[in-house]
């Protein structure tokens, strides 16, 4: 059984995670959507050291994990909150509906 350290709630069985995705940087709001694209859809897949999104289910609490993808091992855990300090607010693009109040 495969146990992972979350921050919030300690070590658990790894079967009440799910994986996020790799942790990179928002582009720019105003840039092109070719980046867009390229943010949400393409992985760097690095063999060694990476830093992933994972989120315990149970609890809906996301937080990042270092992880070597070469040994699968789990080094670190931390909030995100950690690394993620000011909340980015976007402008809706023009003809977006508002959503009912």
């Amino acid at each position: 059984m495969k146990i992972m350290p979350c921050p919030l709630n300690g070590p658990r069985n790894i079967s009440e995670f799910a994986y996020g995705g790799e942790v990179s940087d928002l582009p720019a709001p105003d840039c092109d959507n070719e980046t867009w694209i390229d943010y949400v859809y393409l992985e760097n897949n690095l063999a060694g050291i990476v830093r992933e999104w994972w989120y315990h289910t149970p609890t809906a609490f996301w937080f990042i994990a270092e992880r070597d993808t070469r040994s699968d091992e789990i080094l670190k855990t931390y909030p995100a909150s950690d690394v993620y300090r000011d909340r980015v607010d976007f402008t809706p693009p023009r003809g977006a509906s508002k959503a009912k109040e």
